[in-house]
């Protein structure tokens, strides 16, 4: 298991920016528009991390800025933990047979959600291409919400 990132979500992707890169420091080193969503996301290191990030090889801060206005209650504003795995189907089954909830099981092979205890979201993303989608997780709902 690798650590990937940590997903913060912002109201003002312009301002965000000032604050993260132009007085603290950090590094745009990737950003994606996703129209179909109405979001993007913007990927951000410390200096001495920026090589490496390029590379996907360092852990990152990922603004994300929905386009449409939204309330972020309930703490919604601080998004996830990321962590890359090696196997997303036999985390998930390790996961779920050790008493975790799949709040977002694997169903493309590729991204699951748990939570914490405290209800920290954590996201498992496959290392490398999807896995093809299998059974049980191709057919299983969403629990809760992450």
């Amino acid at each position: 298991m690798r650590y990937l990132h940590t997903m913060v979500r912002v109201s003002d992707l312009e301002a965000s920016l000032d604050f993260y890169c132009g007085k603290l420091g950090l590094r745009e080193v990737r950003r994606a528009d996703y129209p179909q969503g109405r979001f993007t996301l913007v990927f951000l290191a410390a200096p001495e991390d920026e090589a490496e990030a390029r590379e996907r090889r360092a852990p990152l801060i990922e603004l994300t800025w929905n386009w449409d206005p939204e309330d972020y209650g309930e703490g919604r504003n601080f998004g996830h933990l990321a962590f890359e795995v090696d196997n997303i189907y036999e985390t998930c089954a390790r996961l779920r047979d050790a008493g975790v909830t799949i709040n977002r099981p694997p169903r493309d092979g590729r991204m699951a959600f748990i939570r914490s205890p405290d209800n920290i979201s954590i996201e498992l993303l496959q290392k490398g291409e999807a896995l093809a989608p299998q059974e049980p997780w191709a057919s299983m709902e969403n629990v809760g919400h992450w």
